[in-house]
């Protein structure tokens, strides 16, 4: 890291840690650096902003005049929007030789576009004549979809003036989001007419993700507005309100020691849910204050999680923000005489709180000592000059409260680790129970959500942020989220991966955010399949099959659907000629337009399953038998099957059919086909990952139904590798993570292992298809 660079980036009014962080990234700095320099020479502050979001999001142009070029319009004022710049990154990546060509450029950017408040609203009023029928059907829910087609119809109005329009036009027209008394009555039927009977609307996975009726009804639509909860001085609530305008403000704190599993899907939901259903806002605190087990991986994958399912944090903190503060006030609660520095073992400490017999309760010796004494042992920490497990700070709470959360907790503990953020300059750190609620405080949330595990905690919350007699927010606990077939725990899940059980954290028979996303579940999927659950104060463990259902219906919206064949059987048609080769046109999914077609070859040999041919008649069996007919999928006209052909084992490699003249006979059953076709470089081999539950039991934990114990209920057959199997030539223009039905097997997606560049394609199955057992 360059000290230049942070001096450089700290004269255009950087932080110190974000001219650090900033600099630290190699490759955002270098081109960063180019366009303060060579786009805004004067080093203006007015575009460093923009400036900034070029420099992160322009990695093709990195080296390139052109990169200069746009960093020149952001200066001029050409590009004033985030949108703006994303057109430009795009018009620029299309320009491969040459200059950029100025009038192509500002056609394609906005570039001195100006839409006024009237073209918004007037473009608004057109779109609710269109958009009729869907308001009434949807409500309130339809505001995603009015303002992704305003965004359409005026693409460079400012996106917040058009939100907020269609907002009041919606309010305007339906009444305020969730008020009874506003909803208009249906009209009344004709004289001698019979009143249509009323027809529920199922809503789709896509509306279900999107919907926020979760955060409206049941216990959360009890809990407190903004101003609502008392404090122990008035002024701090109406210092709260002054600064937060009483918007609802809530959180998502994830520790940053692991990755993010399904349960966290939910808090996600919960907490961005709520906001948004208030028009709030909501803050990702990085909980960072247990450095040995923090690593920048989690940092990393926790953001990108929280984006991936959709959202973006109002602000993302960290704890370590505040350590400065948390200390000061840590000072001032031993002042208060609310807090002492202790010198018990862990093992003294536990006698102290009932011990093994949970028997009676005393006090630390060291409980009563001076005040001034407490606060010099505390600065002799903080200084260093106590090994680790020597000295804690520990609040002087209630040791006869029934409430072991007011058994004196601790707050700081010595501890001689690097932090990430902070270096060295600590040597002791706040505990969890010390940081969170002065966190929230800080950052004035106004619903403390969590789950019901922290319930005893709360008591212990109020109590320390009214001691310290600072805003108190409010707590609220919901039931946490666990599913059959998974393991949540944190210890366990790292068991697994270092003693080999599974690939990683994001191997695809786990129940992470990361495994789940490989595997190929959908953010949507999980969205929904959160948000339909409700939320409640009871813990719940949901069956998996109904987290499945949601992503197979998702899948089956949005998929492509391909043919591949898992265990290839070669069907020569004897009766077309040896060089044929035609093209057919079929659909990426059938009666869906919208999705596209493509074209797949159809010659003399082709490869079926090995699962759909039996040499045996079989009245059950309604694929190819020898002397029956079968159709192939697109193909106009079905095949017959007249005799097989044995290699020296006798294994059957090889069925000669024909093609039948006309398509007069209608076969009972279509079977999926791949052709082989040099020119085409037809078949495409592919690796195919059958993954299925990674237990044996709904509960491996469960000590009845698994005595052995829960590693000893993994299923030896939770992953199938298929490594030669056949796909179609659509194949070809995957990416990974992109997501197909692979015609009668299942949903798949393309796994991070392949490299599509050089044609190698590793698919992970996501979920299965639902089918009739007995369909055959």
């Amino acid at each position: 890291m360059s000290e230049s660079s942070v001096a450089l980036f700290k004269s255009l009014g950087f932080s110190d840690q974000k001219a650090q962080e900033t600099a630290a990234n190699k490759k955002i700095c270098g081109r960063f650096e180019t366009l303060i320099n060579e786009a805004n020479p004067k080093g203006s502050t007015a575009y460093v902003a923009g400036l900034l979001t070029l420099a992160s999001t322009a990695t093709a142009l990195a080296g390139s005049t052109h990169l200069v070029y746009l960093g020149k319009a952001v200066v001029a004022e050409k590009l004033k929007t985030n949108d703006q710049i994303a057109a430009a990154i795009k018009f620029a990546e299309g320009v491969k030789t040459g200059e950029i060509d100025s009038k192509a450029f500002d056609a394609a950017c906005g570039v001195g576009i100006e839409v006024t408040l009237k073209d918004i609203q007037a473009g608004i009023a057109k779109l609710f004549i269109s958009k009729k029928d869907d308001i009434e059907k949807k409500g309130h829910g339809v505001l995603g979809i009015l303002i992704a087609e305003m965004k359409k119809e005026l693409r460079w109005a400012n996106a917040a003036t058009v939100k907020d329009e269609v907002e009041k036009k919606l309010v305007e027209l339906l009444g305020p989001k969730g008020d009874p008394k506003a909803q208009k009555k249906p009209a009344t039927p004709a004289a001698g007419s019979k009143p249509a009977a009323a027809q529920p609307t199922k809503l789709t996975v896509a509306e279900t993700a999107q919907s926020l009726k979760f955060a409206r009804e049941g216990a959360l639509a009890a809990l407190h507005k903004p101003g609502e909860n008392p404090q122990i001085n008035p002024k701090l609530m109406q210092d709260h309100l002054k600064r937060t305008g009483k918007r609802v403000i809530t959180r998502f704190p994830p520790e940053p020691n692991g990755f993010l599993h399904i349960g966290h899907a939910k808090a996600i939901n919960v907490n961005f849910g709520y906001a948004q259903a208030h028009n709030g806002r909501t803050n990702l605190r990085y909980d960072d204050t247990n450095p040995e087990a923090e690593e920048e991986k989690y940092f990393t994958s926790i953001l990108e999680t929280v984006r991936w399912l959709g959202f973006e944090p109002s602000q993302i903190t960290y704890s370590s923000d505040h350590f400065q503060a948390l200390y000061d006030l840590a000072v001032d609660l031993v002042r208060k005489d609310k807090a002492y520095v202790c010198h018990c073992t862990g093992e003294e400490i536990h006698e102290q709180r009932g011990g093994e017999s949970m028997g009676p309760r005393h006090e630390c010796i060291h409980r009563n000592r001076p005040i001034a004494e407490s606060l010099l042992e505390f600065e002799r920490m903080k200084n260093g000059e106590y090994a680790e497990g020597e000295a804690i700070l520990r609040m002087k709470m209630d040791m006869n409260n029934p409430n072991p959360q007011f058994w004196d907790l601790i707050a700081y503990r010595v501890l001689f680790a690097h932090h990430h953020r902070t270096g060295d300059k600590w040597c002791i750190y706040p505990t969890y129970d010390y940081t969170h609620c002065i966190c929230d405080s800080f950052e004035d949330i106004t619903h403390s959500l969590c789950t019901t595990e922290f319930q005893l905690s709360r008591e212990s919350y109020y109590w320390l942020v009214d001691a310290l007699e600072i805003y108190k927010p409010v707590q609220w606990e919901y039931g946490r989220l666990a599913l059959t077939y998974a393991i949540m725990s944190k210890r366990k899940l790292l068991q697994l991966v270092n003693e080999g059980h599974v690939v990683g954290w994001d191997d695809p028979r786990l129940y992470t955010m990361v495994g789940l996303r490989r595997r190929g579940f959908t953010p949507v999927a999980m969205n929904a399949f959160v948000r339909e659950l409700g939320v409640t104060t009871s813990n719940s463990i949901i069956p998996a099959e109904r987290l499945e259902n949601y992503v197979r219906d998702h899948l089956n919206e949005v998929a492509p659907r391909l043919m591949v064949v898992m265990e290839p059987l070669k069907v020569t048609l004897t009766n077309v000629a040896e060089d044929h080769l035609e093209y057919l046109t079929v659909p990426n999914k059938p009666r869906d337009d919208a999705m596209g077609t493509h074209q797949i070859p159809f010659t003399r040999t082709v490869y079926i399953d090995a699962s759909d041919f039996k040499q045996e008649d079989d009245p059950e069996f309604f694929r190819l038998i020898l002397g029956k007919r079968v159709g192939l999928l697109h193909v106009p006209r079905p095949i017959v099957a007249k005799e097989v052909v044995r290699n020296a084992a006798g294994k059957i490699v090889e069925i000669k059919a024909i093609l039948e003249d006309t398509a007069q006979h209608k076969p009972k059953a279509y079977i999926q086909w791949v052709a082989e076709s040099k020119k085409d470089k037809s078949p495409v081999q592919i690796e195919v990952r059958n993954y299925s539950n990674l237990f044996l039991h709904p509960n491996p934990t469960d000590k009845k139904a698994v005595p052995g114990g829960w590693l000893s209920d993994i299923n030896p057959n939770s992953l199938v590798v298929v490594d030669k199997a056949m796909a179609e030539v659509g194949v070809r223009v995957s990416k990974v993570e992109d997501k197909y039905q692979f015609v009668r097997f299942g949903y798949y997606c393309v796994d991070k292992d392949s490299d599509v560049a050089n044609g190698k394609y590793v698919f992970n199955r996501t979920v299965s298809l639902k089918e009739d057992a007995g369909k055959q």
